[in-house]
């Protein structure tokens, strides 16, 4: 659409209410009401142009309670995320979805299949962060550059009427010497710390303009946050793993796509000795033991590079001890140690005759690597048939299962071969339980022993976006300050043929601006500039 031409000669964009130059009103109102100087009278693209579908999606990101409304949508996900616990808190070792099902039922099905257990990962809650950093993007232009261009055009002569009609306003007795009246004008208002330009017999007082500028540094500071935080979804940026090692086990470790490997030696568990008297007396009170501290200690290796599918050779880095708040870091990685946990590692049996309990043979099954047939020499073997490392009996199937991986509750399904049982003989072995199906075996598997072992619980981090998230939050904050505690205030001085005209506008705080023009208006020997509103509101 063609531009606006105001009577001063400035082009003005279409949809200007007033002159970007000289104020001048161009959608003429009544002469009484209060001019609106929010942005300054400028043609902002949202309010203007509403044709076609580029138009729009650009007011409806641009609208102020799109953008609160985002966020209002964001929060309520948020806290309803916390409603159950997330992933990254629920046992490791188990089914997310069967978890929350058997935990908190048809909620907590719901709850994992809309993705709040992984919430500020799931793509629709990225997807909202995406949507309040375009929302900020498209507010922050659509007002930010016609406020700028304003600014930037205003001349020093204002239009008579732009100055009748601002809030504060004043006329007073034209002075006899008016360069010496002018001379100190500019000096009562440098005292005040305003910047002061002249254009003949029209003066303009400024001070505090940066302050419009704060809120645009606060969008600039959130759309940087949410960058950070949309960040942490892309491969390498953030990474946030747990891992269970064995004592003696060798892992990669997590998210370092196997160049790191970490050997977990020996485990150390600390308890407060109850015999020491500055001790016992606290420990009676909790009546049990106390961890003083638990440990693990590493040795990270790294791995030579090897083709793809060879077995890497380890070349050894550092050993060092893991404790909580000390954590293992390297290449901008840190692991920490966040729990442990003490598990059945090997179950030692042996194989006895029925009626006399006579051993025939033993042997130890190693829970996390069971063998398929054991040996016990003579023509006596026993053969595996089934594992159930965490047992219990699923009534729907009506058949033994387990629910995890971790040997929790082991059971066991063996055949019993003897040159007398050359078709073997089925037991059934577990955790007090030693069950005979057929109830004509002659032989039987009676438990022996049981080792343990310490597993611990390590968190594997990297944050690339933590950086990012920080300086967000600190042009934020500069931003607020920016805004909070500055503000934009403007006095303009017109000496007509007859009459002095003063006027003034500021952004907010008005008693501050009022009190600074009658401080100036009195060493002038001037009448004191009348609050329009205020003298509206009397009437």
């Amino acid at each position: 659409m063609d531009k606006i031409k105001c009577e001063c000669g400035h082009l003005n964009p279409y949809g200007t209410i007033l002159c970007e130059s000289c104020g001048k009103p161009i959608q003429e109102e009544a002469d009484q009401q209060l001019l609106n100087m929010r942005y300054e009278g400028t043609a902002r693209r949202s309010q203007t142009y509403n044709t076609n579908f580029i138009d729009k999606t650009w007011n409806f990101f641009s609208s102020v309670k799109v953008g609160v409304w985002l966020i209002v949508i964001t929060l309520i996900a948020s806290a309803i995320g916390t409603i159950f616990p997330q992933q990254m808190y629920i046992p490791q070792n188990v089914d997310p979805a069967a978890h929350y099902e058997n935990e908190y039922g048809v909620l907590g099905e719901i709850y994992y299949l809309l993705g709040f257990h992984n919430l500020y990962s799931s793509w629709w809650f990225v997807l909202l962060l995406g949507l309040i950093g375009v929302s900020i993007t498209v507010a922050s232009i659509d007002r930010g550059i016609p406020l700028y261009r304003s600014l930037k055009n205003q001349r020093v002569t204002k239009h008579e009427n732009f100055l009748k009609r601002q809030r504060m306003f004043g006329t007073s007795k034209r002075p006899d010497d008016e360069e010496q009246f002018i001379e100190e004008a500019i000096f009562r208002l440098k005292e005040k710390r305003y910047k002061v330009r002249r254009d003949g017999n029209n003066i303009l007082a400024e001070k505090g303009r940066f302050s419009r500028w704060g809120p645009y540094v606060n969008h600039v500071g959130l759309i940087i946050f949410l960058l950070g935080a949309m960040l942490r979804i892309v491969p390498g940026m953030y990474i946030d793993e747990d891992m269970w090692v064995r004592e003696g086990e060798t892992k990669a470790i997590k998210g370092t796509d196997r160049e790191y490997y970490l050997k977990h030696e020996q485990f150390v568990l600390e308890t407060y000795d109850p015999k020491e008297e500055r001790y016992s007396e606290a420990l009676n009170r909790v009546g049990g033991t106390v961890v003083k501290n638990y440990q693990s200690d590493v040795i990270l290796y790294k791995a030579d590079e090897k083709l793809p599918g060879a077995k890497p050779e380890l070349t050894e880095v550092k050993e060092y001890p893991i404790q909580v708040n000390r954590p293992l870091q390297f290449d901008g990685f840190s692991v920490y140690q966040v729990d442990y946990r003490q598990e059945m590692s090997e179950m030692s049996f042996q194989l006895q005759t029925k009626e006399t309990e006579d051993t025939i043979g033993e042997f130890t099954v190693d829970l996390q690597n069971p063998k398929n047939e054991y040996d016990l020499g003579d023509g006596n073997k026993v053969i595996l048939r089934n594992y159930y490392p965490d047992f219990y009996f699923d009534k729907e199937r009506n058949q033994p299962a387990t629910r995890t991986n971790v040997p929790n509750n082991p059971a066991f399904i063996f055949n019993m071969m003897t040159p007398d049982t050359p078709d073997g003989e089925i037991a059934f072995i577990g955790i007090r339980q030693n069950l005979d199906p057929s109830g004509e075996n002659q032989y039987k598997i009676a438990f022996n022993g049981i080792d343990t072992e310490f597993i611990t619980g390590l968190t594997v981090n990297r944050d690339y976006t933590l950086p990012i998230i920080f300086v967000g939050g600190i042009i934020f904050m500069i931003g607020v300050v920016q805004g909070l505690y500055w503000n934009h205030r403007r006095i303009w001085l017109k000496l007509n043929e007859e009459e002095i005209w003063v006027a003034a506008h500021t952004n907010k705080n008005w008693h501050g601006i009022k009190r600074e023009m009658d401080d100036v208006t009195s060493k002038l020997q001037l009448n004191p500039a009348i609050d329009q509103q205020e003298k509206k509101k009397d009437r």
